[in-house]
Order: C-alpha cells, then sequence, then structure tokens
C-alpha cells in the first residue's frame, strides 16, 4: 500500500529524474476527489491523448470535456518532453478495468489479458497523457519517449516498485489501445534500466556566488515563470527555458571570467620570468625587454569562441 506523493513530492521527484516540468496554474487542487478516493497508489498508467499541439492538449487534459471533466490526467508529455502538470489526486483517466491486473500490479507479476471491467483505475493509478494522434503514423519523437521513461521511473522511484508497476491503458481496460506506437513491454525494459541507475536531486541553486540583487532578480524570474507559464498562447514558449538560459548564461560567464583571470596571471609569470632571466645575463636591459613584452602581449586580440546555447523548442 503507497500513500499519494504531496504535490510537492511529485514535481521533486520528476525533477530529480532530470525532467522539464510545467506546473499549470492551479494543478496543486485539480482534482476529482469529490467523487472518490485516490489511493492507495499501485502504479502508473500511459496513454496517448489522440490530439496534437502542447497548448490544445493540455488545455484538454485540464479541462476535460462536456462528457468528461477534468482533469483527464496527472502529467501531460509534450513532443518536446516536457511534463506539465494539471492534476493532483483523483483523475479521469483510467477508468474501469481489470482487478486481475490490479491484482498483478500491485504483486509486480506478469500482467494477465484484460478481460473485464470490474475495477476503479482512477482510485489506484497515476496517469500520464502523451501527446500523440495514435493512428500508428504520428511519430513518437525520442525525446518524448525518454520523457515518458523517466516519469514512470521517478513514481516508481518514490515508491519503491519495480518497472511491472507500470502498464498502459490497453493492459488495463477493454477495447483501449493506448498508448499505440510503442509496446509497454519496451517501455517496461527502458523503465527496468533506468531504476538501476540513482539519481542526484537538482540544487535549489547552485553554487555560483550571488548578490543579493542577483537572487532577488532571479526570484522574481522564477516567479514569472511558475505563475504566468499556464497563460503563454503558444506551449513551446516555456519560461523555465529563459530562466535555464539565464541562468546557463551566467555560469558560463563566471567560467570565462576565470579563464580570462588565470589567463591574467599566467602573462604576468611570463613577464617576471623573461625580466629575471635577462637580469641574471645581464646584458640584456631589464626595463625594455619587460617593456615592449608586456606591450605585446596587450596587443593580442583575445576571441573566445561561446557556443551557442539558446534553448530550442
Amino acid at each position: 500500500m503507497s500513500t499519494p506523493l504531496s504535490a510537492d513530492q511529485l514535481v521533486k521527484a520528476l525533477r530529480d529524474e532530470g525532467l522539464t516540468v510545467v506546473e499549470i496554474a492551479g494543478w496543486r487542487t485539480h482534482n476529482r476527489n469529490h467523487k472518490g478516493p485516490f489511493g492507495p497508489v499501485h502504479g502508473v498508467m500511459i496513454h496517448h491523448t489522440v490530439t496534437s499541439g502542447t497548448s490544445n492538449s493540455v488545455a484538454l487534459c485540464y479541462n476535460g470535456h462536456s462528457d468528461l471533466p477534468g482533469p483527464l490526467c496527472h502529467g501531460v508529455i509534450d513532443k518536446q518532453g516536457r511534463v506539465h502538470l494539471v492534476g493532483n489526486g483523483r483523475a479521469n483517466h483510467a477508468g474501469s478495468g481489470d482487478g486481475d491486473v490490479l491484482t498483478a500490479v500491485v504483486n509486480e507479476l506478469p500482467l494477465p489479458a484484460d478481460n473485464q471491467a470490474d475495477t476503479d483505475g482512477n482510485r489506484y493509478f497515476y496517469g500520464f497523457e502523451c501527446i500523440n494522434l495514435g493512428d500508428g503514423k504520428d511519430p513518437w519523437p525520442e525525446v518524448q519517449l525518454l520523457a515518458i521513461e523517466k516519469a514512470a521511473a521517478a513514481i516508481c522511484r518514490a515508491h519503491e516498485w519495480s518497472e511491472r508497476s507500470v502498464i498502459g491503458h490497453l493492459e488495463w481496460q477493454p477495447g483501449k489501445i493506448d498508448p499505440r506506437g510503442f509496446t509497454m513491454q519496451s517501455m517496461r525494459a527502458r523503465v527496468a534500466d533506468r531504476l538501476q541507475t540513482s539519481t542526484t536531486p537538482l540544487p535549489q541553486e547552485d553554487d555560483m556566488a550571488l548578490t543579493a540583487e542577483e537572487h532577488r532578480w532571479l526570484a522574481e524570474l522564477r516567479k514569472f515563470a511558475l505563475d504566468y507559464h499556464g497563460k503563454l498562447a503558444d506551449g513551446t514558449d516555456d519560461p523555465r527555458d529563459v530562466y535555464d538560459y539565464i541562468r546557463g548564461t551566467a555560469r558560463d560567464s563566471a567560467a570565462l571570467k576565470a579563464q580570462v583571470s588565470a589567463l591574467t596571471a599566467a602573462n604576468k609569470t611570463l613577464v617576471d620570468t623573461v625580466a629575471r632571466l635577462a637580469a641574471d645575463v645581464g646584458d640584456l636591459d631589464p626595463t625594455t625587454i619587460v617593456r615592449e613584452l608586456t606591450a605585446a602581449l596587450e596587443s593580442v586580440e583575445l576571441r573566445l569562441e561561446i557556443p551557442d546555447t539558446t534553448p530550442t523548442s
């Protein structure tokens, strides 16, 4: 028996696994708990959305539709590999499924064929909707498959489950075909491999020294990223990417400053060494050598090749 992760625990588990997490406004209290309990949780269920486009898909999974109110899952995994959190608690994603399948998941045994729908799955499973048309033709980018692997592994790791706790909707409810385009056997194998390796939790801040003003500015930027992402018209414009890019640029700048300082120190050592050698020889004018060598060094144009780290969607 496992108690569902809190909102903070879920976010941390996903980020510690290396995922980009987008928190849609209101997701932490968005659920169907008034219709029944959520938990104990026993597994992770993977779906495809039968939609295209990040913004439309996330909105649908958050709001639901007239026949099935949202949230329709806990997280939406887009084709760029980002996880958009839309619900916390009971969600309308699994529906009724096979109790024998649930028993196998609980005991982490091979799954039997799903041939009945006698058990409420919304109570027992986390759900991830993955953006894909589900027609067998819409491609699954590797970055998206990797994100599915990471998301499933993150929850399994948090609950100390094995890969056998990860199932597809088609393995739960008779008549369902999702996810279509890859096999759950192959995904479970990926999750199993990932669970063999440990993760290093991501720090809230890196160890680069920041001034009080920089901390304040970065806090404001983080708040913008958290508060306004759900209001963007284009889901590919993730302000978290902007934040990550600025932080990465700051780290690159600090590293370049350190390199320039090291070069400056090396040049000074060189000048001093030549001056000492000239003095030892005796027939050279140290002052002239130092002056000319210093002038030569100052005339060198230092070119720093900085790679383009602009985030792509």
